[in-house]
């Protein structure tokens, strides 16, 4: 039977991300096989080195404010970025929330090599 399903973030588990100390990621659903939708929190101060994924990636920025690709990203900034594509660093220079939706698997992160 198809219904609506309704998520509520507050209860879902919030998984800390290794390479990037300050990143929670709670996830919301799987678009496509080995896609994903999540919930990102990156606390002040958090960087992301640079990296790649090896699917195309959506990015909204809910709260906070946070830099990259040389740019300056405040709540309503949305950008795309195509599979392979280098991305980052990501700098949060205040407390930042995003919904982040990825067409495919996240791939190894490569410490910005």
């Amino acid at each position: 039977m198809n219904e609506l399903t309704f998520i509520d973030p507050v209860s879902l588990p919030w998984l800390a991300v290794e390479f990037a100390p300050g990143v929670g990621l709670a996830a919301l659903a799987e678009p496509v096989p080995g896609g994903s939708i999540h919930l990102a929190v990156l606390e002040e101060g958090t960087v992301i080195p640079s990296y790649t994924h090896p699917a195309d990636e959506y990015v909204y920025v809910l709260r906070g404010e946070l830099e990259t690709g040389g740019r300056r990203c405040e709540p309503g900034t949305f950008w795309r970025t195509p599979a392979g594509t280098r991305q980052g660093p990501h700098v949060a220079r205040t407390s930042v929330e995003l919904l982040t939706i990825r067409l495919g698997p996240m791939g190894e992160f490569d410490g910005g090599a």
